[in-house]
Formats: C-alpha cells, structure tokens, sequence
C-alpha cells in the first residue's frame, strides 16, 4: 500500500483516538486526505512584535519575551506576567494550567503567538501558542497556514500548530509518491508549477510567491476538471442526443404574437430566436431562462410552447405550487384566445371527472398545452406526442420527479426542455449548478415596469408606515405585510405573526372599513386559497402572510410590500417578496421594517436592497457574503462536486478561464482519445468528479 493511502493514526503523536476524532470531524483518515486539507488563510510569524507596540485591535501577534512570574490561581486558571524591553503584559491559561506552569519558568525566554485583548483596561493574551526561541523551523517561517478546526479538535490538543506538526509528518513520508494530474501540455500553455510543488507550499510556503503560484495551480485544477466533467455532458448530448426536429412557426404563434398590445423586449426576442434555433437543430433543446420577477418569461414560454404546437406536438408548463400554476393558466388562456389552441388545467385539487377529461384530451392530442402541478408527473397522465416540457421554478421539484416528466415524450425522443427560475443565479453558480445546460438570460424589463422604491425603516416609524399605508388603501390600492416564517412549526414565527394580525387589525379597524385577510403554511389549504383569494380579487385591503406569498401571488393592485423583520430574511428571499408588487401602472414601495437588534451582516443586506433593484447584482453579492452552498430562496442542493480550495464566490474569473481551456480541450478532442489526454481520462473516472446529469433531471 502506497503511504498515501496509509491511516493518519500512525503518525506521531496521532494514535487511534485523535485519528478517529480527525474522522468525524473533518473526514480526515488518510495521509492523502491530510495533504488535500488546505489552510484557508495564513498568519505571518516572521517578525517580532514588541510588548509596547501591540493594540488590542490586532490580529494575532509574536512577541519574545521573558517569564517574570506565574500565579495559579486555581486548577483551571493560570496567570503569567512577562516582559521584554518594551514592556509588560500578561498570559492567561484555562486549560492544561499544571503543563503551562511547569513549562514557563520565571527567567527563562520564550516565543508567544496569539490574539491580544483589554481585559480592566490591561492587555493579555488568552492561549497562547507557546515556542522556545530556537524551536522548529516551521514556526519562523514566513507564512503559516491555518486549517478548519472544531471545538472537539482543539479539545483534544488538536491545535493549529499541531496540525502544522501532522502536515509537516505526513509530507515527509508521501510528497514524493504525488502525481501529477495535469497533462503538460497544459500546466505548459498556462505556466502553472507541478503539483508536488503546488501541495508544499500550499502548507508550508517558502515566499508570498510561491503561495500565490500553489494556490493558482491548485484551484485552476478543481475549476477545470469541474467544468470539463460538465462540458463533456453536454458535448456528448449534443451530438448524441436526438429531439424532435421543429424546423417550422405555425399559425397559432402568429397569431398570438400579433395580437399582443405591446412590443417584446429586446431579450424577449433574443430568447425566442435561441430557442427556435434549439428546437429547429435535430437535438433535444436543455435551456435554462433566468429572468427576474416581471421580465416577462411566462410570455416567452407561451410562445416557445405555441412552436412546439406548430410541429405537430404538445406542451407541458409545471409549477410548484397550485397557487402558481392557477396563475400561469389564468394568463396564458388570455394570451391563447385569438388561436384556436386548447388549454387546460390539472392539479392535485381538480375534480375526479374533469381529470378524467384531461387524461383523454393529452392522449388524443385535442389538449395542446397543460398547465399543471406535480400532477402532471402522476402515472395515468399521458401525451399523445408531448414535444416541449417548461418547467417553472425547477429547484422546488425532486430529481426523481422531474425525469418522470422526460419520459412522457414521444418514443424514442426526449422533449425539449426549458427551465425557468426568477430567482437570479450569480454568473459561477450557473456555470456550475447549469454547467452542461444553455443559459438564456431575460435582463430587460417590460416599457412601462415602474421600479419599486425601497425604504429601510426602525420600530419607531411604525406610526408613519401605518399612515401612509391608509393612504394608498384610500387611493384603491392594496397592501401585502410579511412575517418570517423560516421553519413553519417554530413557535415563536407563529407568535410573531399572530401578534402582528392583531396589531393590524388594531390599526385597520373592521369598523372603519378596513379588511384584512391572513395567510400562513399552517392553515387548511381550503381557507389559505379563501384569503388569498379574498385578497387576489380586491376584497381585502391588507394581506397579512408568511413567505407562502413569495412565489406565485400576482395582484397589480397591490402597491406596498412591508418586510416586518427584514433582517431575518436572505436576500434572495427579499428581492422575491419586493418582486410581489409594482406590476401594475401605480408607483409602488416595498418596506422594511428592521428589529431593534441586527447584525452588521444583516444591515449591509438591508441597505444593498435599498440601493438597487439589480436581482443579478443582489445574488452576486448574495453568494459574496454568504457563499455558495446557502443560496436562501434558490434551496440548491449544493454543489455538482465539493470544492477543496477554489471558491465560486471569490474566483469567478479563473472558474471563466477554466471552463474556457476546457471548452478548447474538447473542441480539439472531443473523446479525450488522444494519448496526451490520457491523465485527464483517468482524473475524471474518479469519484470526485462523477457529477450528476443535470441534462436530465434539470
């Protein structure tokens, strides 16, 4: 067995306890798995830093100084005064207090390392590392790395510095056993340095420059095998996969799109042109249409689902919710009225016998386009020849439910496929997330879409909210308020809310005319669908919900969206909810309210809200702050592989670069049968890289 492979637990100082513990919790068990764990950030211990010229505002310092007492206090509190010529400060241990005090001998020198602070206006520093002046090289270079730790790790004296001391062991024994994994013409064409170079530094840099160029080499690497493992699906799909030809129009499309009362948008038309040219090349169309809320993708999947019907087949738009999909049916029977196109509805409420009428109707072919719910993946559902499947929101369905509808095409093909999501995804995420898909971007908003005046505001402008909301219900308009609900069985969310239904209708008395509707998860869907519908047809002024409102609800009269407790919310989430209002001709605000309380974090988000109606810029800055794998209202799954090093939020120009050169690689060789080729074929036979086919399932 190659040391690589070889347990953790032999190395010294190890043993079976610490290695089961680096197990559980890093997934550490192997050498090999050791070196692969990178520092994510590194701390300069070069130069010494006097006792006098330390601030507790520093980050972790170095100083050298000498014992002038210790005092014990008790078994679990050890103080130690030192000084050097500068001046005095002191040492503080609550752990391993009787090792300490043996250790630190009054006269004796010794090195400190660690994070100073005031405490009753004196500076200490709590847990030092502690080294002799002369003691291991690794502690006096100039950059030492720092690795993921838990509390259990440090617990149990799994320490910084005796992490150094395992990665130092672990590379004595396996370094030269590394591999390269990059063919040479590549690390050639974009001069990166071997890997074996590229993994000592990574942990113990010899300069700033060598850490720049390992760490360049290193993520390039997860980048380029990432994209290259998505392109090559997609290379092989569309070469492979066949799709219903749609080479022609159709009538119905001419129809439709000329008894539009308005003009597409410049992306409007952009988007369709793609598509047809998808639909008309003979292989199956996988699309993926971003737009924000109201750039108009329901009008671009009608007319996509009118070219399918103008070749003969059908169509199929599925959305998460009833709420939604009773939307999309409502508009898009108006946009089908001057064709001569059949649509219908089906979803878990429909009627036993309308259903049954709709099953014949997709047999038969006379139901051209359905609009439909889960309900539509259900076994007796089936088409006579379903040639386009428009899937709305695709990250609220399940893998396994959406390939059910792929295989509802026609034998022998697969339909066309067209995902849409208004929750905008940043640039990196989507060549991810979507990497193997086509990307269609709506960023243009309809002539005539007033922007939504966003306004941040504390508890004691409630009274001046209430006021002006009164003022737009006198002017016919209608007011949503939102609660957070994150967990809807959390007690004090449920409280909150109900607490605020009171406080409203306090405020908006029945006796004055007022009427307030509420809506939240916990309610029996018959008395959800009564209020909102209550709310939707202008019989209640104010709408008082959870976030079951962010997708799906359309009333154009509604023109103030209140965020009660914004800072509670992501950003993706509050773009949605603000999305809610300002579709119809008035001028409308979207309000949040911030509790007494917020995070630095939290007002940044707030106050990005504020500044732009931007959703690209908002999920850009979104992912910025709060990474990738915590996307709150896109609910990803997370990534197609686990990134060691590389970073989608911080790298998006090498992850460009990456997917580029890949993109070069199998133009060149799109088998990856060529003999230089050949480390690349067996990078991605590894498990790490044997991502998902989203193609399918997106």
């Amino acid at each position: 067995m190659s040391e690589l492979q070889s347990s953790i637990q032999f190395l010294t100082g190890v043993g079976p306890k610490k290695a089961s513990l680096l197990k559980s919790e890093l997934g550490v068990e192997t050498l090999s798995d050791l070196i692969h764990l990178y520092p994510f950030r590194y701390i300069d211990r070069s130069s010494i830093t006097p006792i006098a010229g330390i601030a507790p505002d520093l980050a972790s310092v170095q100083i050298q100084a000498r014992v002038v007492n210790r005092n014990l206090i008790n078994i679990k509190h050890l103080s130690v005064i030192v000084e050097d010529a500068s001046g005095r400060m002191e040492m503080v241990f609550f752990k391993g207090t009787k090792w300490v005090f043996d250790k630190l001998e009054p006269g004796r020198e010794f090195v400190f390392f660690g994070k100073p602070q005031l405490f009753n206006g004196k500076l200490n520093m709590v847990h030092p590392e502690i080294d002799a002046p002369q003691e291991g090289s690794y502690t006096q270079t100039s950059l030492t790395g720092v690795y993921p730790s838990t509390e259990k790790l440090k617990n149990s004296g799994i320490t910084g510095k005796f992490m150094c001391k395992m990665q130092q062991s672990a590379l004595s024994l396996c370094l030269n056993e590394i591999q390269e994994t990059l063919p040479d013409y590549v690390i050639r064409d974009l001069a990166l340095c071997p890997l074996q170079y590229a993994i000592k530094n990574i942990h113990f840099p010899s300069d700033s420059y060598a850490l720049e160029k390992a760490t360049r080499r290193l993520k390039f690497e997860e980048l380029f095998y990432l994209q290259l493992s998505l392109l090559k699906q997609k290379y092989i799909r569309s070469r492979g996969e066949h799709g219903i030809p749609m080479p022609k129009v159709g009538p119905d499309f001419h129809l439709c799109y000329n008894a539009l009362t308005y003009s597409l948008t410049g992306a409007q038309q952009r988007v369709i042109k793609e598509i047809r040219a998808d639909i008309s090349s003979g292989h199956q169309m996988n699309r993926l249409l971003q737009g924000d809320v109201g750039s108009g993708k329901t009008m671009v999947a009608v007319l996509s689902c009118l070219l399918a019907i103008g070749n003969g087949c059908q169509s199929c738009i599925m959305a998460p919710t009833e709420v939604l999909a009773q939307q999309h049916y409502n508009n898009i029977r108006k946009y089908l009225e001057p064709t001569g196109v059949k649509c219908a509805l089906l979803t878990g409420s429909t009627p036993a016998k309308a259903r049954r009428e709709i099953h014949q109707g997709l047999e038969d072919g006379s139901i051209g386009l359905i609009v439909g719910t889960h309900a539509l993946l259900e076994e007796p559902v089936r088409f006579k020849a379903l040639g386009l499947a428009v899937v709305d929101e695709q990250h609220r369905f399940g893998v396994e439910q959406r390939s059910r509808l792929w295989a509802k095409g026609p034998a022998g093909y697969a339909p066309h496929i067209l995902v849409m999501t208004a929750t905008p995804i940043p640039r990196t995420l989507a060549m991810t997330l979507y990497g193997d898909l086509d990307v269609s971007v709506l960023d243009e908003m309809p002539p005539g879409r007033k922007p939504v005046q966003t306004m941040l505001i504390g508890e004691g402008k409630r009274a001046a909210m209430y006021n002006f909301m009164r003022k737009e219900i006198a002017a016919g308009r209608q007011v949503f308020v939102v609660y957070p609900m994150i967990f809807e069985s959390e007690k004090t969310d449920m409280q909150n809310l109900e607490k605020g239904y009171e406080d409203i209708l306090q405020a908006f008395p029945m006796q004055d005319g007022y009427k307030v509707a509420i809506v939240h998860g916990q309610q029996a869907p018959d008395v959800k669908a009564f209020n909102m519908d209550a709310f939707a047809a202008g019989r209640a002024h104010i709408l008082v919900s959870t976030t079951v409102i962010e997708v799906g609800v359309d009333v154009p009269n509604a023109s103030i969206m209140v965020i009660e407790s914004a800072e509670r919310f992501g950003l993706s989430q509050l773009h949605q909810l603000r999305g809610r209002v300002g579709r119809g001709a008035d001028k409308s605000y979207c309000i949040l309210v911030k509790g007494l309380k917020v995070s630095k974090e939290a007002q940044q988000r707030l106050e990005l809200m504020v500044r732009t109606s931007n959703g690209f810029e908002i999920a850009d800055e979104d992912m910025r702050m709060r990474g990738p794998g915590d996307l709150e209202g896109t609910q990803q799954s997370g990534l197609p592989i686990s990134l060691n090093i590389a970073s989608l939020a911080r790298d998006g120009r090498l992850l460009e670069e990456a997917r580029n050169y890949a993109s070069r690689v199998l133009d060149a060789d799109p088998g990856l049968q060529n003999p230089v080729n050949v480390k690349l074929v067996q990078e991605l036979r590894k498990d790490k890289y044997s991502i998902r086919d989203f193609s399918k399932i997106s």
